[in-house]
């Protein structure tokens, strides 16, 4: 039997819902004229007023923005409230080191644990539930997200964070957690380590997992559901719009219910921009129509996938995405934490190494691994292993300090790294995802 945590809304007719979007759409386009020096400048770009802008057929006429309006426009420039409304900031490291900084008032959070309670019902949650969160808090907006919804749900909360794994397994075994929120390479691991700990499903009390964050496979999913005993639920979101529960996954686990309440999604074509029909694989593009602090229209996420509204047999009516299938930029996630080429591309250049590098990517024991090959320029030579040492020493610091996760880095001699005639070929993913 299927629950809902909002069923008027979770379950409203096509109508119903188009009629929340025009209303909440129009209000915004106003707000964020009123409010939004730097958005009304690119709306007075196209030649729009807030007046152009009548229903959801002309969404499509607003400017798109994009991560480098974000830098942009970085820490202020795209804030509708004033500071004082404003309760809290979530923040993503940004491509060269300039992050992007989501803010909230009371009300966005209020509204984001209702998107991420809603995530929680649909994977079986109840007020009965042990809800343990354990994706990173601070910063990152994957702890606070879940935390907040499973609040709202009435779970008892074990706000456990990332890491310190026997830990994690403890409170799992001994407060009897029935979900786990995490990454799903983070899941993968410790399903492994209860596996070594002997441990059998049938002995693990959690029944439901709610994982995103980063990519999984259909393979990844089935082994984390055999060797924890559970169902495995597919969850997305960004800190540019909020966070995790953006949309989710109900128990037909074939693509997540986006929160058509409180977003719009488009799937354009990335090179022209041109909005394509529903079912047309693209990139996706969501607009905000509820956010107060940081109402972002037409942003562009650079994840490609499609979108459907065929009837689910969970009920829910509002639109499905599938996982996504990769990004039309060069961005990675590992262990849950967005990079890019060109961050490790500044760090080298400042501390005066060629840009000739190579990132390898693998997965070791369900882990994210993260590898630099980094060129020596042939003055750089030398035979002493002290000197070698200091350098990946301090590179791997840098790194950490640009990234926010640990990279090994290997030196290797001057052209060595092949050299490509067209794009260079910068990362090897081999991960099977």
């Amino acid at each position: 039997m299927e629950r809902y945590y909002q069923p008027e809304i979770e379950t409203a007719s096509l109508e119903q819902i188009k009629a929340w979007q025009n209303e909440r759409l129009l209000k915004q386009v106003k707000h964020v004229w009123d409010n939004v020096p730097y958005y009304r400048k690119k709306m007075e770009e196209k030649g729009l007023t807030p007046d152009d802008i009548k229903s959801l057929d002309d969404l499509h006429k607003l400017p798109f923005l994009s991560k480098d309006d974000l830098r942009e426009a970085y820490p202020y420039g795209l804030l509708a409230k004033p500071l004082s409304d404003c309760v809290r900031i979530q923040s993503t490291s940004g491509t060269t080191g300039k992050r992007v900084v989501a803010f909230y008032t009371q009300h966005d959070i209020d509204l984001w644990d209702e998107c991420c309670a809603r995530a929680i019902v649909a994977a079986g949650g109840t007020k009965d539930d042990v809800c343990q969160v354990s994706y990173g808090y601070g910063l990152f907006t994957g702890g606070p997200g879940l935390n907040g919804g499973s609040h709202k749900v009435g779970c008892l909360t074990i706000p456990t964070s990332s890491g310190n794994t026997e830990r994690q397994i403890m409170f799992i075994m001994d407060l009897h957690a029935t979900i786990l929120c995490c990454t799903p390479s983070y899941a993968a691991y410790i399903g492994e380590t209860m596996k070594e700990m002997g441990l059998t499903p049938d002995e693990i009390p959690l029944k439901a997992g709610i994982f995103g964050a980063e990519a999984w496979s259909e393979e990844m999913r089935r082994d984390i559901q055999n060797t924890l005993g559970i169902k495995a639920y597919d969850i997305y979101g960004l800190t540019e719009l909020s966070g995790p529960g953006v949309s989710f996954e109900c128990s037909e686990q074939t693509g997540m219910h986006i929160n058509e309440d409180h977003f719009i999604a488009e799937i354009i074509d990335p090179d022209t921009g041109e909005v394509l029909p529903e079912g047309s694989v693209g990139e996706l593009v969501f607009t905000s129509i509820t956010k107060e602090a940081f109402p972002l229209l037409r942003y562009r996420t650079r994840d490609i996938c499609k979108l459907t509204r065929k009837p689910c047999s969970c009920g829910r009516t509002h639109i499905k995405m599938c996982k996504p299938m990769g990004r039309s930029d060069d961005m990675l996630i590992i262990r849950g934490v967005n990079v890019f080429p060109s961050q490790i591309e500044t760090v080298l250049l400042n501390k005066g190494y060629p840009a000739n590098y190579q990132i390898i990517v693998d997965r070791v024991r369900s882990t994210d691994t993260l590898d630099v090959h980094v060129e020596l320029t042939p003055e750089m030579l030398t035979d002493d292993p002290e000197v070698n040492e200091r350098r990946q020493n301090e590179l791997v610091s840098a790194l950490r300090s640009m990234l926010g996760i640990t990279a090994k880095v290997t030196l290797v001699e001057p052209k060595t790294i092949v050299r490509s005639e067209g794009k260079a070929v910068r990362v090897i993913d081999k991960r099977k995802i």
